[in-house]
């Protein structure tokens, strides 16, 4: 079997329309919000991509700081 790769999420596409919209405020409170580490990977590779990243270094900055974020252990509290 041939195996493609797979394509972006929806929420990749809808945050690539509302970033060349120009809201890149709504983009920031969507990409802190977020809590798939693939999807932010797949937002910053299309942005890449499409030459954006260069303008848009909030956009680039607050996708860098979710991943980290993301990465990082989360202490818990047992019950």
């Amino acid at each position: 079997m041939n195996q493609k790769r797979p394509a972006t999420s929806e929420w990749v596409s809808k945050m690539l329309a509302v970033i060349k919209t120009g809201n890149t405020t709504a983009a920031i409170a969507q990409i802190k919000a977020t809590t798939s580490s693939k999807d932010l990977r797949q937002l910053h590779a299309a942005l890449e991509k499409a030459q954006l990243l260069k303008q848009l270094a909030a956009v680039d900055s607050a996708i860098s700081d979710q991943l980290q974020a993301l990465a990082s252990p989360r202490l818990s509290r047992s019950p």
